[in-house]
């Protein structure tokens, strides 16, 4: 008999590996997440402080270089 009218099928297992794996999945993402987080809030007061004055030198450098806008002295 090669029908699968005779089978019984178990959905509630079936639910559950399913509900497991999503599990899985939301808990690696928030591990990630987490890993993440480790590393870009994760520094030291000095590195905080050199990242500022970069950043601010970067802002600084880029604002040298702007072309100014014809339309703004008329």
């Amino acid at each position: 008999m090669d029908s699968d009218r005779g089978n019984i099928v178990n959905f509630a297992s079936f639910r559950k590996t399913q509900h497991d794996a999503q599990k899985r999945a939301e808990k690696k993402r928030e591990s990630d997440k987490a890993a993440a987080n480790r590393v870009k809030f994760g520094r030291s007061g000095a590195d905080k402080k050199r990242a500022k004055i970069e950043e601010e030198r970067r802002r600084r450098e880029l604002e040298g270089k702007n072309i100014p806008d014809s339309s703004e002295g008329e």
